[in-house]
């Protein structure tokens, strides 16, 4: 049910490792939070939770490293490569990730949900709004949509490049026709280091630009912790992946 593989991106200047969990179903690409690795997730029993869906044959699970939130994490080099490997990471997935997934599907059109929590949510919207043509949905959990705190000194073209909330204000043309056919779920709980600020904000700018969109409130019983998104993430995949 496993496998596990490994290749050099150049545009990331590194190896990458990329684990699938699941035989068939519909791909998922699981972002780690910011400075995880591709097995994160399932130290953190994310695949525990959505076992039934995988042993149903409803869902396949990606997951890769998180080379873009591990820069943000470890504070290395200057704040314009902290915001160039954000942008350089998302083509990653789109240019390395998303072809890989579709090979490993047999199926070169197929559609993926992204989804993440805390910075893995930031990516997983930022991949649909980029790429609508490549993922279906993002489900967002606990979500920071704009990392330009983290950065730690002035910001670049390449942040705004990767930051829905900077970029899809200027969008049109075909690719926001293509986006406003697309779902994304912004759930956050309202305890602990949670912020549901965040959504409501992403949530605004998609709304402007007529991208369809909800906003959970989990309330204030949830954290911003794994346990809130062990229960949160086969809640919407369920949803996602229902037949009608």
């Amino acid at each position: 049910m496993k496998e596990t593989t490994r290749w050099h991106s150049d545009r990331l200047g590194q190896s990458v490792q990329v684990v699938r969990w699941g035989t068939f179903g519909k791909p998922v690409l699981l972002f780690p939070t910011a400075g995880g690795d591709a097995e994160e997730v399932e130290r953190f029993h994310m695949l525990d939770a959505v076992e039934d869906l995988l042993s149903a044959g409803r869902i396949k699970v990606y997951s890769c490293d998180s080379v873009a939130g591990q820069w943000l994490v470890s504070g290395q080099g200057t704040a314009e490569q902290r915001c160039a490997i954000q942008n350089r990471f998302q083509q990653f997935v789109y240019h390395e990730l998303v072809p890989a997934i579709r090979a490993d599907c047999r199926s070169p059109e197929i559609e993926i949900i992204a989804t993440g929590a805390s910075i893995g949510a930031f990516h997983s919207l930022a991949v649909l709004c980029r790429f609508p043509d490549a993922f279906s949905h993002a489900v967002g959990m606990s979500g920071t949509y704009d990392i330009a705190r983290f950065i730690k000194g002035p910001t670049t073209g390449d942040l705004d490049a990767a930051t829905p909330v900077r970029f899809l204000p200027g969008m049109n043309g075909p690719a926001l026709e293509r986006l406003r056919t697309r779902f994304a779920i912004l759930a956050s709980g309202e305890g602990r280091a949670e912020n549901m600020g965040e959504s409501w904000q992403a949530a605004h700018v998609l709304g402007s630009r007529g991208v369809p969109n909800r906003v959970d409130p989990w309330g204030p019983d949830w954290n911003h912790d794994w346990p809130t998104w062990r229960r949160m993430l086969p809640q919407y995949l369920d949803e996602l992946t229902r037949e009608a």
